[in-house]
């Protein structure tokens, strides 16, 4: 009985270590996928943005509902139409998420990914402090050093650009904003997408049509292989958000949130190795303080998350 016992304990730890190399799997390919998106948006940078931000929502939803139609979840997802709150909440993320599509693909269309990637690093900390205001979320002292941190990095590239960063800040604000939303509906990551490709795609279908009629369409106008490259608009977006949600049913917060600052890693990376943006110092102090209260944060948030052991008394 007691080697059956010990068998057992050792199966389920078997398939708890298979289930966690399974979630950085799936992890890595969300965000490295993400990270290196910017190759996709820069080899279809002859197309005008608003036509790929176009493009994107068509072609996603096509896939999704196809997704959705395998995955025999089609009664659940119209389910989320019958409630009023969820229908109002969902056209909010759909704007935001579209905001923050359409300047990702501009930035990137115009050399601006270095900023691009600062948004992205911010993100986080900015979801950090809307969990703060709007939810009423305690933040331990570290919290508040590396939120803190962060504003400072912002500031000192602000004063020396003698603007403010608007790419990188409407990147935070939107999907920041999109996330604290999209926690208030019960609704997975695909459903969720789906709902607003589909709230969305009149608008998108509209648009395209009135770009045709103004001999202002691109696709089927070019080339070949550039409508072969839009038309993958919608695996290369829902894909890392599939492997997302895998990873986010296996994976702890903290492993997870180390795993998220890959995507903007590799985006700065593209941005100055490959595609020559200039990264200057005044780029290096502002990017200096994010990593530093970046690491503050995770570390905070991996210690926070640690086993704690049980006194018996």
């Amino acid at each position: 009985m007691y080697i059956m016992h010990l068998m057992k304990d050792a199966e389920i730890q078997m398939n708890e270590k298979r289930q966690k190399q399974a979630g950085v799997g799936y992890g890595l390919a969300a965000f490295l996928s993400w990270g290196v998106l910017p190759l996709y948006f820069k080899a279809v940078a002859a197309v005008p943005s608003l036509e790929v931000l176009a493009h994107r929502v068509v072609w996603s939803l096509g896939f999704l509902l196809v997704l959705t139609l395998v995955r025999g979840r089609w009664s659940a997802f119209w389910a989320l139409f019958r409630n009023r709150r969820t229908q109002a909440t969902l056209v909010v993320t759909t704007v935001l998420i579209a905001i923050n599509w359409g300047v990702f693909i501009w930035a990137i269309a115009n050399g601006r990914l270095v900023e691009a990637s600062l948004g992205y690093f911010i993100t986080p900390l900015f979801s950090v402090l809307l969990g703060f205001v709007f939810l009423r979320e305690r933040l331990r002292p570290l919290q508040v050093l590396a939120v803190c941190l962060a504003a400072g990095g912002i500031a000192w590239i602000t004063f020396q650009l003698g603007r403010l960063p608007l790419i990188s800040v409407t990147l935070a604000v939107s999907f920041g904003f999109y996330g604290l939303l999209r926690k208030q509906v019960p609704v997975s990551g695909i459903q969720g997408l789906t709902a607003e490709t589909l709230i969305l795609s009149p608008v998108a279908l509209a648009w395209l049509v009135w770009q045709k009629q103004q001999g202002g369409l691109v696709f089927f106008h070019h080339s070949l292989p550039l409508d072969g490259l839009l038309s993958l608009a919608g695996v290369i977006t829902a894909l890392p958000l599939i492997w997302f949600a895998e990873s986010a049913r296996r994976l702890r917060l903290a492993t997870l949130g180390f795993l998220q600052y890959l995507a903007p890693t590799f985006q700065l990376m593209l941005a100055v190795l490959v595609f020559g943006e200039p990264f200057t110092r005044d780029h290096g102090i502002s990017f200096g303080l994010i990593w530093i209260a970046l690491a503050i944060y995770s570390a905070d948030t991996a210690w926070g998350m640690r086993p704690r052991k049980i006194q018996i008394p």
